[in-house]
């Protein structure tokens, strides 16, 4: 049975961070993961994550700016990016994480793709150099265009290429499947497909990122299908509840009644 993790930049976002891990607890998720925890106190966090046991998975890179949504493919803000990828490896190491996201960025549209993807690789083989000294895995993801336009990693088949590119152990994709449903579609072949390069997956109900319960994907069948074929990493419940959290957990039951 695949484990199943609660996003925290999108679930009990009505409540402190610490609050969010002992509610993900409660309602029976087997890990955490934040997105950016940088404004709370990692002693409280720490605490809380020790006395609930629940793991915490992984943290993003600081978005930078305003609407930049990412520091790493921005020629020109490279000591920016580096310096926002040792803060992210600093508070994985001390909150016992085990992967950072680092955070391409948006890049204006003067700027030559060539020189974006170079800076990128550049931050993304710094920051596995570093991250493999804590044992830690570097992800990277595609985002879908239409949630935010210009992001400069939209694509699975890319981010395969920059993975190789890289050629580090500890470089991964966090797979999202609602991302990917809206950009490429074809979910459970490229799963299939980039098994090897999976470091994470996501979910969310397509197209209104509520709960996997509804839309264009039918995760009662994917998930299943997904432990199938042979991933041993966890799913992170990334979605904004239609309610509350605790109203739309149906599909966590759907899914683990039906591994039993």
């Amino acid at each position: 049975m695949l484990k199943l993790s609660a996003n925290l930049g999108f679930l009990w976002t009505d409540r402190p961070l610490e609050e969010r891990i002992v509610a993900a607890k409660k309602s029976g998720f087997d890990a955490v993961e934040f997105q950016f925890p940088y404004d709370a106190s990692r002693e409280t966090l720490r605490q809380a994550l020790r006395e609930t046991g629940l793991p915490l998975l992984g943290l993003n890179t600081r978005t930078g700016k305003d609407g930049e949504f990412g520091l790493s493919a921005l020629p020109g803000r490279e000591k920016e990016a580096l310096a926002a990828i040792d803060e992210a490896i600093e508070w994985a190491v001390d909150l016992g994480g085990t992967a950072v996201h680092v955070m391409a960025g948006i890049a204006d549209d003067e700027t030559p793709v060539r020189r974006c993807k170079e800076a990128f690789v550049n931050a993304l083989s710094y920051a596995a150099g570093r991250a493999a000294r804590h044992g830690l895995t570097v992800l990277i993801e595609p985002i879908n265009a239409r949630d935010v336009p210009g992001y400069f990693l939209s694509s699975s088949a890319e981010a395969a290429r920059i993975i190789d590119m890289v050629a580090a152990d500890n470089m991964k994709l966090q797979f999202d499947c609602y991302h990917a449903q809206i950009m490429e579609g074809d979910v459970t072949r490229r799963v299939a497909t980039l098994m090897p390069k999976l470091g994470h997956i996501q979910i969310a109900g397509v197209p209104g990122r509520n709960e996997p319960d509804e839309g264009e994907v039918a995760y009662s069948w994917l998930l299943p299908e997904i432990e199938r074929l042979g991933y041993q990493g966890a799913i992170g419940a990334e979605y904004r509840p239609r309610t509350t959290v605790e109203a739309g957990l149906s599909w966590m039951k759907t899914y683990r009644d039906s591994a039993r």
